[in-house]
């Protein structure tokens, strides 16, 4: 099975040019924003547009397993006040529903924030009935998770809260997770050596399972190992390094799913991509 690797693209005067944009980069897996991720509400998608984008997947060969849409920063899925909640849970249904008109499969985002005016399980448990909220008004679209740096009051950082996230949503076929190498590396999992590599995964496939995962961000980390911080850096240029990344395209289990960058100079991206799948010529692992 293949890697598909690819970039947070520009959608950028229309949801269609995301795959064209994709494609000018080398790109075999893309992730976009289907509306103006600083905005709560945006136009609906039109049938001229929605068309035009599935032809260009058609076109360049992008399916849904190969593509990780991301919906809007401002959506909090764990907000402990109930109006705001419910103005997250109705964006983030708008950003399903837009999935499923482009024949997309699976959206991701981040999971949500207890603004320290609730207990961590409460939180945790918000998310999930957003989860379950969302999908009982929708069909076929995947919510996929995407662990954080656990920066601030931000949820997600353990795969423990992860796990019980999922535990709580009713409809397990319809939830996934991506990782985010950054976020993963900050929030404490040493992914920068072999025998960390090896035990994150190994806690990942226990604690949560390798069914779940749905995609994954490609980042290195300008910021040092367990400081919870979010700040992504180009490939090798952090404190990550290289050779994670040559582990990860050598790694069957994320085989068939995409593998995201959001590395913060889009002009290298081409670059990043090509020394990615240069990476899997060889053998590290």
């Amino acid at each position: 099975m293949a890697k598909y690797i690819g970039a947070h693209v520009s959608a950028s005067g229309g949801v269609e040019n995301a795959p064209v944009n994709a494609h000018q980069i080398g790109a075999t897996a893309f992730a976009l924003f289907t509306k103006n991720q600083r905005q709560w509400e945006s136009n609906p998608l039109t049938k001229k547009s929605i068309d035009a984008f599935k032809d260009n997947c058609e076109k360049y060969g992008y399916k849904p397993t190969q593509i990780l849409p991301h919906d809007s920063y401002l959506i909090n899925l764990g907000h402990p006040e109930a109006e705001p909640l419910q103005k997250s849970r109705t964006a983030f249904l708008d950003e399903m529903q837009r999935c499923e008109q482009l024949g997309l499969d699976r959206l991701n985002f981040h999971p949500g924030s207890h603004l320290n005016k609730s207990d961590v399980d409460t939180c945790l448990k918000t998310i999930a009935e957003s989860i379950n909220w969302v999908l009982e008004r929708t069909k076929g679209v995947i919510a996929v998770i995407e662990n954080t740096a656990g920066q601030g009051t931000n949820m997600g950082h353990t795969f423990e809260q992860i796990r019980t996230i999922i535990d709580h949503v009713e409809d397990k076929s319809r939830v996934g997770v991506c990782i985010d190498t950054c976020h993963a590396f900050t929030a404490g999992y040493q992914l920068n050596t072999l025998e960390g590599y090896s035990l994150t995964w190994k806690k990942f496939g226990e604690i949560i399972g390798f069914e779940y995962l749905k995609g994954m961000h490609i980042n290195d980390s300008k910021k040092e190992f367990a400081s919870r911080v979010d700040r992504h850096d180009s490939i090798g240029k952090g404190f990550i390094g290289n050779e994670l990344f040559q582990w990860i395209m050598n790694d069957p289990r994320m085989d068939g799913i995409p593998l995201i960058l959001e590395t913060p100079d889009e002009a290298i991206w081409a670059e990043e991509i090509a020394l990615l799948n240069s990476y899997s010529k060889n053998s590290f692992v």
